[in-house]
């Protein structure tokens, strides 16, 4: 008696799952989740906190750092200032495109990983202002020197999505520079 189902005729190659490693996963969401809670809990205990500080600011490091209340109705820098829904369509589209690139896109490094993670946290973190907030993203970090410069007032997601831009900035010029390398040694052979 032979069991015709079970020859090795009938054996396929294990297909390689198109979505990431479970590993990268474990990097992944406990980042977003943990910077969307870091970013909108400090927007709400801070402008909770200052709403009741005369002058509604506090001074952190003199001439340096201060914490205050701001809310911006713009993109960075108050780019495209009272246009709700387009950006808030713009962040629902990045954060699909994140997604996206995240499950479906073949991610060797881990670096990756840890980058698309903050930019996720920083465009859900302020696409929640967006769309329930009036239209208007909490900002409460205020770098300035002295009374000569003030950098626009942020809050973490801005400094996540400033942190994933950085590393996606590092990442390219080591490409660059061990391209360059690499073909070096190339033409020295």
């Amino acid at each position: 008696m032979t069991d015709r189902h079970h020859t090795t005729d009938n054996l396929q190659p294990a297909v390689k799952s198109p979505l990431p490693p479970i590993g990268y996963h474990f990097i992944f969401w406990p980042i977003v989740f943990a910077g969307i809670a870091a970013d909108l809990w400090t927007k709400f205990a801070v402008f909770e906190w200052l709403s009741t500080v005369p002058g509604r600011e506090y001074v952190v490091v003199r001439d340096y750092f201060n914490l205050v209340l701001r809310v911006n109705d713009g993109a960075a820098f108050s780019i495209m200032s009272g246009m709700r829904g387009l950006l808030v369509g713009v962040s629902v589209l990045a954060m699909l495109v994140v997604l996206a690139i995240f499950l479906f896109g073949k991610i060797e490094k881990k670096i990756m990983v840890v980058i698309l993670a903050l930019f996720l946290a920083g465009i859900v973190g302020n696409l929640y202002d967006r769309a329930y907030g009036d239209g208007l993203v909490r900002d409460f970090l205020d770098v300035h020197y002295k009374d000569v410069y003030h950098w626009p007032a942020f809050n973490l997601a801005d400094s996540m999505l400033c942190t994933a831009v950085g590393l996606m900035v590092i990442l390219q010029v080591i490409a660059v520079i061990s391209e360059k390398r690499s073909h070096r040694r190339k033409e020295e052979r």
